[in-house]
């Protein structure tokens, strides 16, 4: 385990964060979003790459690496990095990697991408949905914006993440999907996992099987313990009966899918693959149409959008 880098200058990132690499401002909060990469913006890049190192280390994952940088972020043609500055702070307070289908490169008909060594793709998926597709990951919070306990101002940092991608569906209007991961951590416990993982195949499932995982995760929970525990007779009463055990195991379901269920009532869920190159943790595919999106959440993070 390499140590982690110093704070990178905050004059180095304010001299990179330009006018025209502002996105839009934040609905809540007083926060600014950007879009850099690792050409553009090499010293904001290690700062995010800091920044991610250590808060997926604390949650149990990680590189272990100095920073979190990797091939994805320095290609040539580079995953663009959105990121939401505290002005007033002047620090990160969270972000995303994206890159746009049309712009993937294939090798042997297999994409570039993030997500390649952990999913197989259908050939429907590769030429219907892939090139009109957004890919997301890394995403994550800063450590201090993830507890509204120790500081006030973490309430919006989910909210703003969702003001950047809604802004992202405007600025590419050629995108018509958003594909994602979610990311839960060993630690996390294991039959809770199970309840939350049993409740999005259930609810959001791939019915068409256009995306699976290459080394999927096996459950420890018994499938009928969770078939008679999900009896609700529709997604409402179920989520109250997952909220309640995983909150009786004495934990939450994690802000992001808690995010990702609430934005699409058609999100498909791509199955659990293990991620050896980042600490074991369990990635989960997430993928939804744009035009399917809740209407308050279209009012809320794309209809406020009207270019900087």
């Amino acid at each position: 385990m390499e140590r982690i880098i110093d704070r990178v200058d905050r004059q180095l990132i304010k001299a990179e964060l330009t006018e025209e690499r502002l996105l839009r401002h934040t609905n809540k909060g007083d926060n600014e979003i950007y879009i850099i990469d690792a050409f553009n913006s090499p010293n904001t890049m290690r700062e995010i790459g800091r920044l991610r190192e250590i808060a997926f280390r604390a949650a149990g994952g990680g590189t272990g690496k100095e920073c979190d940088i990797d091939e994805f972020d320095t290609m040539e043609r580079p995953c663009r990095q959105l990121i939401v500055w505290n002005p007033a702070d002047e620090e990160i307070i969270g972000g995303y990697r994206f890159l746009l289908g049309e712009e993937m490169e294939f090798t042997d008909g297999i994409p570039h991408i993030a997500t390649s060594h952990m999913f197989h793709f259908s050939e429907r998926f590769l030429k219907e949905y892939l090139p009109v597709t957004l890919e997301l990951g890394r995403s994550f919070v800063t450590l201090e914006y993830q507890s509204t306990r120790s500081n006030p101002k973490a309430l919006y940092a989910l909210d703003n993440l969702w003001d950047g991608l809604g802004a992202l569906t405007v600025v590419y209007p050629q995108i018509q999907y958003l594909f994602g991961k979610v990311t839960m951590y060993p630690s996390f416990g294991r039959r809770s996992r199970d309840q939350i993982l049993y409740f999005l195949h259930k609810h959001f499932p791939d019915v068409d099987r256009l995306v699976w995982p290459i080394q999927p995760l096996e459950m420890v929970t018994d499938s009928k313990e969770l078939e008679a525990l999900f009896c609700g007779d529709s997604f409402k009463e179920d989520y109250k009966i997952l909220n309640h055990a995983v909150r009786e195991a004495g934990l939450n379901i994690p802000p992001l899918v808690n995010a990702y269920m609430s934005l699409s009532p058609t999100m498909r869920m791509f199955g659990t693959a293990i991620n050896p190159e980042f600490g074991d943790v369990e990635e989960s595919g997430i993928f939804f149409r744009i035009s399917e999106i809740f209407e308050e959440k279209k009012r809320r993070h794309i209809g406020t959008y009207h270019g900087k």
